[in-house]
């Protein structure tokens, strides 16, 4: 029913939603789909750094479900596919089966092995008011700053851990900015796009959005507008657009989040 008023209400060929729950749901939000509209224009396609994406919850308080955004995405004639990036934790099941997922799910991923990198935190042979150690872990500039007291103590909390049998962490790591920066210049140089839309508030791609809208091209950044670094926001002069995902919430969330 929800479906058949919105096609009867809404004159907007362009948009026609993938299931009834989105149907119901834009009877409700017209002006948001008719915005997407203006900013989807010609050959649409997004590309997720999905590494960035999900802790985006801890600030929304709410979680993007990829199946509802695909679903969703898919409700606009524009829209010609999704990338989406994250790594694989190889060996552990729950990263092999997200994988998995994403795929089902209709996107185009691109992964590779999480890099699992061991840093020591051996203070056998490290004088207590060195900072030596606490290089690996603080930023030099912050390092300076610290005083003698704070360097002791923090190198003492390194010895109780070593007391326990602990001599290394583990840090993860497995960083798509390359390869999804290199991705959207190919698919420029293809004249494959018409309109890039990145989910990312990451400065590291600020030097690829601005050659696409050098070139030309329309570039939308899906974030919140919290979470969008300096650099981003500073292409808005140039005409990159910044869409803030809080407006399709209802959407893109978890079914319980609603």
């Amino acid at each position: 029913m929800a479906l058949l008023w919105y096609n009867s209400h809404v004159n907007n060929a362009s948009f026609k939603p993938f299931t009834e729950r989105i149907g119901e749901i834009a009877s409700k939000r017209g002006a948001v789909i008719e915005q997407l509209n203006s900013l989807f224009v010609g050959k649409t396609r997004i590309y997720i750094d999905y590494a960035n994406v999900r802790p985006w919850s801890e600030k929304l308080g709410w979680h993007v479900d990829t199946k509802r955004l695909m679903q969703f995405l898919k409700s606009f004639d524009n829209f010609t596919g999704a990338r989406l990036y994250q790594g694989t934790l190889v060996g552990d099941s729950r990263s092999e089966q997200d994988i998995t997922t994403f795929k089902g799910e209709g996107y185009d991923v691109i992964t590779k092995p999480v890099k699992i990198m061991k840093h020591s935190i051996n203070t056998t042979s490290v004088n207590t008011q060195s900072p030596e150690l606490l290089k690996k872990f603080i930023r030099g500039a912050l390092l300076q700053k610290l005083d003698i007291q704070t360097v002791e103590y923090l190198n003492g909390q390194m010895k109780a851990l070593n007391t326990r049998g602990i001599y290394y962490i583990q840090d993860m790591k497995c960083n798509f900015d390359v390869e999804l920066g290199v991705d959207m210049l190919l698919d420029l140089e293809r004249g494959a796009v018409d309109t890039y839309v990145l989910w990312s508030g990451d400065s590291d791609f600020a030097d690829s959005l601005s050659r696409i809208l050098s070139a030309g091209k329309k570039a939308v950044v899906f974030a919140s507008p919290r979470l969008i670094s300096h650099e981003l926001n500073e292409l808005k002069s140039n005409g990159l657009f910044i869409f803030d995902i809080q407006k399709i919430k209802d959407f893109i969330c978890w079914k319980r989040e609603l």
